[in-house]
């Protein structure tokens, strides 16, 4: 048998079956993407966190995929029992073999479900601390307060002490007066200017009041409240805010005192 007529033998026996093949593909591809994009439309009126939404879709059109890939082997004259069962067992080293990377997932999972905290909270776990951009099935991204990123892998979150501050955070500023200083009006001027900066929350209400009693100075501490995002911007401003009125109402922030006495020699 010559080439010519072997390869149309093989064209006639196996030609139309590709072709079969072939189309089942592209049509499972479209019908695919379709069933992914009708249930993202569905699921972004339930309410789900972002990262769950998207396993489902992916989830979705991967085994809208698989079972198209299989109908068209069968097209194409495939036995496709045994490969199910090959595609088992591969899957059981595969997942042997990435235990790390679904233990990620599995932490993934667990935070999104159980919502320890969401995008846009400020946490502080593992010695690490900033506010969450990003719940992925894999990690969690933090960005700290210097812009830089933290990436934690999920399952070192699950487990573990989580402090999370919400979407607010308290500032603590401490600033020492003389013990000449009337704490009233001191006290009075610090709570003015606070209700006058356009960051600090009205609730929760800002302490402020007394905390020390040092060698040389009263220290006043000072409380309140603002937004992640506001956090160091606000907390210039009220340095600045504080040492421009103390100085304008003759409040003496005192320096540190050592009385040193020289006793004669005997």
């Amino acid at each position: 048998m010559s080439v010519k007529t072997l390869t149309m033998d093989l064209a006639i026996r196996y030609g139309f079956q590709l072709v079969g093949a072939i189309v089942i593909l592209a049509v499972g591809i479209l019908i695919a993407r379709w069933i992914g994009n009708l249930t993202q439309r569905w699921l972004e009126r339930q309410a789900m966190e972002p990262p769950m939404r998207t396993l489902i879709v992916r989830t979705v059109r991967i085994v809208v995929l698989l079972m198209v890939v299989v109908v068209a082997l069968d097209k194409f004259g495939v036995q496709t029992a045994p490969l199910v069962a090959g595609i088992g067992i591969a899957g059981l080293g595969i997942g042997i073999a990435l235990q790390g990377v679904f233990g990620n997932v599995i932490a993934g999972l667990t935070i999104i479900f159980t919502k320890p905290f969401r995008v846009g909270e400020y946490i502080e776990l593992l010695d690490v601390h900033g506010q969450v951009t990003a719940i992925e099935l894999f990690s969690t991204t933090l960005i700290h307060i210097d812009l830089s990123r933290v990436v934690i892998p999920n399952r070192k979150i699950v487990g573990e002490v989580l402090h999370n501050f919400g979407t607010v955070r308290q500032l603590t500023i401490k600033v020492g007066v003389a013990y000449g200083t009337n704490l009233n009006a001191a006290l009075a001027l610090v709570r003015d200017i606070i209700s006058r900066n356009p960051r600090i929350l009205k609730e929760p209400p800002a302490v402020v009041g007394v905390s020390v009693l040092g060698d040389s100075a009263i220290t006043i501490s000072i409380q309140p409240w603002v937004a992640v995002p506001d956090y160091v911007d606000a907390q210039v401003e009220l340095y600045q805010s504080i040492i421009e009125g103390f100085r304008t109402n003759k409040i003496e922030i005192p320096f540190p005192q050592r009385e040193v006495r020289l006793l004669p020699a005997s």
